[in-house]
């Protein structure tokens, strides 16, 4: 199945490196945020080549929804209770400085940008809507809370964030890639000290930025135990409503809408990698119930990275390692999360300071709740007595019956039927 992202946009093709350099920044992965990191160092002058193991904007950016948004959800009320209001008030203003970037880029680089309305919304919790109205408004943000919202279902009202926007990110992604250092089809298959080998060829870098979605290098970090993957799922739909704005319910297994066009974008049916969940049977159920006249046009999946406290970790891969850097863990909002990122370490790369970085520093403590559920998951899996078994670590492969893979439930790995590699941690094919 294909997103309308990728059956809107016409790929740039690079070549594929089939030699031995050197460079003073090598950039592993071509997605939005690996992408961004090259053009803004780029744009510094500095000396950087990218890497990406198969197309660029192959990944998790061909199948995102596409929102720029500092709406994360409810998160603003747990970040000044779990983390203290100066830093939620940083999480806020590094967004936003990302909603504004993209702003700035889409005049240069046309993507069908378009600033909206944002909203979160519940069912039936009224009180929590209005707790984080409350909270983002202490943050020096004006939200509102909304009564009605033009979605086909009574709620107990929804946070509304002004001046966000959507845009479609291949058609962004392809045009700021034009110019840029990149090699396509050039899997990093490990790294050397500060060499990375390729198929073909080796890279010597004084500085690597790892922005493979999710982090492959499993003797630093410990990202294996601070992450876990989820997958969600969307239809876009001809001859539906207009809502003009941007929704995303509150809860874990919430629906999403957006228009893209004369397209309705209805997202959810949303699980954790490996175990069960909705899939697209909650989603064409709920385009019968509302919009029986509509027709789907597209329907894609993707999977998220998600971290124990909802910051992505962006900076130093480990408090052990020099030069080398990590963009990963983007829940869902890897849009805003990628731009953050770049950002973020360009300015880490150009030995400038940068007012974020503590926030979202991958040192950060990894004493949460969900460090326990991750640890659990792991271990009941290592332990399944099954044949199928995921390169990365070890854990037993489950069977995807809708999307005819094998999915790790523990790390989010996912292999074709074949066995060939479709999302990383892993390195490799299954065996």
């Amino acid at each position: 199945m294909k997103s309308v992202w990728l059956a809107t946009s016409h790929p740039p093709k690079f070549p594929q490196l089939e030699k031995n350099i050197k460079t003073d920044v090598l950039i592993i992965g071509g997605g939005m945020a690996g992408i961004l990191c090259a053009y803004f160092l780029k744009e510094a002058g500095v000396d950087y080549v990218l890497t990406e193991g198969s197309r660029i904007g192959s990944g998790t950016t061909k199948n995102t929804t596409a929102k720029i948004t500092s709406q994360h959800g409810l998160i603003y009320s747990q970040l000044i209770k779990n983390a203290g209001a100066h830093k939620a008030a940083l999480y806020l203003k590094a967004n936003q400085s990302a909603v504004a970037k993209f702003k700035e880029l889409a005049v240069k680089f046309p993507c069908g940008f378009e600033e909206k309305n944002a909203y979160v919304y519940s069912l039936a919790d009224r009180a929590a809507i209005e707790h984080e109205v409350r909270a983002v408004n202490h943050l020096g943000f004006e939200a509102s809370f909304e009564e009605r919202i033009p979605l086909p279902f009574r709620t107990a009202g929804a946070v509304k964030f002004g001046g966000q926007a959507q845009f479609n990110p291949l058609q962004f992604l392809y045009s700021i890639a034009q110019g840029l250092n990149i090699y396509e089809n050039t899997f990093v298959k490990e790294l050397v000290g500060n060499v990375a080998v390729t198929g073909k060829g080796a890279i010597k870098a004084d500085k690597i930025i790892v922005a493979t979605h999710f982090p492959f290098l499993n003797k630093h970090g410990s990202y294996f135990l601070k992450m876990y993957q989820h997958r969600s799922y969307a239809i876009a739909l001809e001859n539906a409503a207009d809502v003009d704005g941007m929704y995303l319910q509150e809860t874990k297994d919430g629906m999403s809408f957006r228009n893209y066009g004369e397209l309705l974008i209805i997202g959810g049916g949303d699980h954790r990698t490996g175990h069960k969940g909705g899939k697209y049977h909650v989603l064409r159920g709920f385009a019968k119930r509302h919009y029986p006249e509509a027709a789907e046009k597209y329907a894609w999946a993707t999977q998220d990275c998600m971290t124990l406290d909802g910051v992505p970790y962006i900076g130093r891969y480990s408090g052990r390692t020099r030069g080398l850097y990590v963009a990963a863990g983007f829940n869902k909002w890897g849009m805003t999360g990628s731009m953050v990122a770049a950002m973020l370490l360009t300015d880490i790369i150009k030995g400038a300071g940068n007012p974020y970085s503590a926030v979202f520093s991958p040192s950060r403590s990894i004493i949460k709740p969900q460090l326990l559920l991750n640890g659990i998951t792991a271990v009941g899996n290592l332990l399944t007595p099954t044949a199928p078994r995921c390169p990365h670590m070890g854990c037993a492969l489950k069977w995807n019956r809708t999307e005819k893979t094998w999915d790790c439930p523990c790390h989010g790995s996912r292999f074709e039927k074949s066995g060939k590699l479709i999302d990383n941690p892993a390195t490799g094919d299954m065996k």
